[in-house]
């Protein structure tokens, strides 16, 4: 009912973002006497506050000047490569399945593409998917992370941002207890809650005060005709983005007034900075029911693959299984999402992997969205992650027998001199007064 009481409303308010439209170019056509009245720039900014905040956002397109092309596809989620196909270090970006389109991180992938060949997960908003293409649950991302993993394999680098931190690093964990043969090289975690429990934020004390039973009854509800997925249960992403905006509520507000007072000024360059990032931000997804279910459960309220108690298809998630796949993890001194902690909680749990084989770096002044994209992360967080996989790289390769050193490199630039350690970059960061702290642990 929800669902459908907002599709109403939508629909509802259509004539008048039609009449705001008129009204605004009446007002701003250098041909219409009524743009040159006084207050002809407070009724153009006012109408076209009016119909950003009003209408529903499309997903927006990555836009970076590289091709694109699918690689890997199914149901839920499709594969983009951007660019040709090269020799550079493969890194798959694991885009977080929280409401926001993969496009969100389209900085990130930016700051990548002179180093790697970039992939990244364009996960499907749930309303679009017909029924027929059956469930989508914690367990099938895991199955998903997998599969990319063994398509995109020998030598591949991951990076997951936020959400998906749990399920990659479970699958990496199912494929190092089988011995899969290709398993990641390195998996770098960029604020995720792998054990809430450390600093919990408002996003973690939620889960703890409510039950599984009012998660479901509160916050998942079927898909409306005349969307492809209709009858679907999901949990949609205009309530996500209402928690979103809550969290920040006067932050959200001074920026829509500074946005006015910009339009009324003239100044286009700042409205259409204000304009890039709603976009963006205000563009949301739908998430099935039972992933959301699932992950609320095991993640937040069982803090399960922290206490060791995580199972993927009847099977552990023990992360003490993982020796071969190396481990970053990255926190924002600021994130009101992910505490201090949560993330580096796995390089604790991964108790068998070597010490050079774990990195930690906390970003001094830097929020939860200031780690993964942003001026701080181009030029603090993506060179060290870069050093990181290329380190592991070249130390694969070293510990490999003479005769499988070539399939090592293969598909990858070869490396002529290993970077620094990262406890060598930690160090000469820390004694320049540089921003951030890292530690090998």
């Amino acid at each position: 009912m929800l669902y459908l009481m907002r599709d109403a409303c939508d629909l509802m308010l259509t004539p008048a973002r039609i009449a705001a439209g008129v009204a605004k170019t009446a007002y701003q056509n250098p041909f219409s006497p009524l743009a040159y009245t006084p207050s002809s720039r407070a009724i153009v900014a006012s109408c076209e506050l009016f119909e950003r905040g009003t209408r529903s956002y499309a997903k927006p397109a990555f836009g970076l000047p590289v091709s694109e092309r699918v690689v890997w596809e199914r149901p839920f989620c499709r594969v983009i490569a951007f660019g040709e196909p090269s020799t550079k270090p493969r890194m798959l970006i694991v885009a977080p399945m929280s409401g926001h389109y993969a496009t969100l991180l389209r900085g990130t992938v930016s700051a990548f593409l002179d180093t790697h060949q970039v992939f990244i997960t364009d996960w499907a908003d749930a309303k679009q998917v017909p029924l027929s293409a059956g469930r989508f649950d914690l367990d099938d991302y895991i199955d998903y992370c997998m599969a990319m993993f063994e398509a995109l394999g020998p030598n591949l680098h991951v990076m997951a941002v936020c959400q998906p931190s749990v399920p990659v690093l479970a699958a990496i964990a199912r494929m190092e207890a089988e011995d899969h043969p290709l398993v990641p090289q390195s998996a770098v975690l960029i604020g995720g809650p792998i054990d809430t429990r450390r600093s919990p934020t408002a996003v973690n004390r939620l889960p703890q005060e409510r039950s599984i039973d009012w998660f479901r009854q509160h916050c998942t509800h079927p898909v409306p005709w005349p969307h492809s997925g209709y009858g679907r249960k999901v949990y949609p992403g205009f309530l996500q983005l209402v928690g979103f905006i809550s969290m920040n509520l006067d932050r959200h507000q001074t920026a829509h007034w500074d946005m006015f007072n910009h339009l009324v000024q003239g100044d286009g360059d700042s409205a259409a900075k204000h304009r890039e990032f709603y976009d963006e931000y205000l563009a949301v997804m739908d998430l099935t029911a039972e992933f959301y279910l699932q992950t609320i459960e095991t993640v937040f309220i069982k803090h399960a693959m922290a206490r060791g108690l995580m199972r993927h298809r009847d099977e552990p998630v023990d992360l003490g299984t993982i020796r071969r796949c190396a481990l970053m993890a990255i926190e924002g001194e600021k994130d009101d999402i992910t505490g201090i902690g949560q993330t580096r909680a796995a390089l604790d749990l991964a108790e068998n992997l070597r010490a050079e084989k774990k990195v930690y770096h906390l970003q001094m002044g830097a929020g939860h969205y200031g780690i993964f994209n942003g001026s701080r992360f181009r030029a603090e967080i993506a060179p060290k992650i870069a050093a990181f996989m290329q380190q592991n790289a070249a130390l694969l390769t070293a510990e490999l027998p003479l005769g499988l050193a070539d399939v090592a490199t293969s598909g990858s630039d070869a490396v002529a001199e290993p970077s620094p350690p990262a406890a060598l970059i930690a160090d000469r960061a820390l004694s320049q007064g540089s921003a951030s702290a890292e530690l090998r642990l």
